[in-house]
């Protein structure tokens, strides 16, 4: 199992890493890439923050997440640091 070092707070990595990209995040993929254990509350939390965070269903019937590059504002900037 393959873990990265995050120099940052977890919602802090998953905005860069997800925001405007159009990459999805499963849970399993957030465990094993990430070390992240509740995808599900990172995304709350994101959501709390200002994001637009959706819910894409996969073909197994689990969901993956995505970030919008704009927030419910409408603004690019950063909602975390």
């Amino acid at each position: 199992m393959a873990f990265t070092t995050l120099t940052k707070t977890q919602n802090a990595f998953l905005e860069e890493y997800l925001r405007g990209t159009g990459r999805t995040l499963t849970a399993a993929q957030a465990e094993a890439l990430f070390g992240i254990r509740n995808i599900r509350a990172r995304m709350t939390e994101l959501r709390q923050a200002g994001l637009k965070v959706s819910r894409v269903p996969t073909t197994v019937g689990r969901s993956a997440y995505k970030v919008s590059a704009r927030d419910v504002h409408g603004s690019r900037a950063r909602a975390l640091v």
